[in-house]
């Protein structure tokens, strides 16, 4: 059955028709958020976007809502018999002085540095879904000078390092719905304390955070967290952190139930018996 499905009693299924005569077919389907956006100067890494993957049924002539979220924002497939949303990453804060911690989201992103006091990452899985769209971040701390940083931003298939064990950005999560392995949400690297070396980016798009430089984005249809930025010393500009690299959503369905008919320009290929379409932009599907 559909996830979160309510059907008529006029539309039972049998030999993979509704009673009205419209085609019962199964599709599966790979929805990937936003990033999160990196901090600023001894900020906290981007949390890479959920990541959340399923199957499901669908009825021919239903129209199904593709959004695929930029920057800190959802991506999903919505539909009169499904619903299915994966929830951005969380935004990565700026130097903290005194309290507070990392953003939560579909992956966490990393806290911020400062205040010699560690300030914890944000949570991912949230909201909560089963199995997990994502991680926390890593945690972030230490004294305003000489030691501050941030935590890297939580991924897909890892956590986020803490801001003293390396800052990198939690590595992201294979998908084969294309036929071929492909990382996907990967967190954004946390920032150094100043003069230091950022964290790199974890695999699946997460971008890493540079010295005296702004943060670099998390990767395009990866949902990639974006880096932190940072500064050379106090005295010199800050920079922001990276945007968090826009979400996917790609459908995989049999070649013979596949209507052709989508809005949005999405990439169709092939792979063996089935149509694999790949929406890097909003659009529509009518099965």
């Amino acid at each position: 059955m559909p996830l979160n499905s309510t059907r008529g009693a006029g539309s039972a299924k049998g030999f993979g028709f509704t009673a009205g005569g419209a085609k019962i077919y199964d599709i599966e389907f790979l929805v990937v958020a936003g990033g999160g956006s990196g901090g600023g100067p001894l900020g906290g890494g981007g949390g890479a976007g959920g990541f959340r993957s399923s199957t499901a049924e669908v009825i021919g002539k239903n129209i199904y809502t593709i959004t695929v979220g930029g920057s800190d924002s959802n991506s999903s497939i919505i539909g009169d018999d499904l619903s299915f949303t994966s929830n951005a990453g969380g935004s990565g804060p700026s130097y903290q002085g005194g309290s507070g911690g990392g953003n939560p989201g579909g992956s966490g992103s990393g806290g911020g540095g400062g205040g010699g006091v560690t300030h914890p990452g944000g949570s991912g899985n949230t909201p909560s879904t089963s199995p997990s769209q994502g991680n926390n971040g890593g945690n972030g701390g230490g004294q305003f000078t000489g030691g501050s940083a941030g935590g890297g931003g939580g991924g897909a298939g890892a956590v986020g390092v803490n801001f003293d064990a390396g800052k990198n950005g939690g590595n992201g999560a294979n998908s084969s719905i294309t036929g071929t392995p492909v990382t996907y949400a990967g967190g954004g690297g946390g920032s150094a304390p100043y003069g230091g070396t950022g964290g790199p980016g974890g695999t699946g798009g997460g971008g890493p955070s540079n010295n005296a430089a702004p943060g670099t984005p998390g990767d395009a249809n990866f949902g990639g967290g974006g880096g932190s930025g940072a500064r050379a010393s106090p005295f010199t500009p800050e920079f922001g952190g990276g945007q968090g690299g826009k979400g996917v959503v790609i459908l995989r369905i049999a070649a013979s139930d596949y209507s052709g008919i989508t809005t949005g320009s999405p990439t169709v290929t092939d792979d063996g018996s089935f149509k694999v379409v790949k929406f890097t932009d909003s659009g529509s599907y009518t099965a």
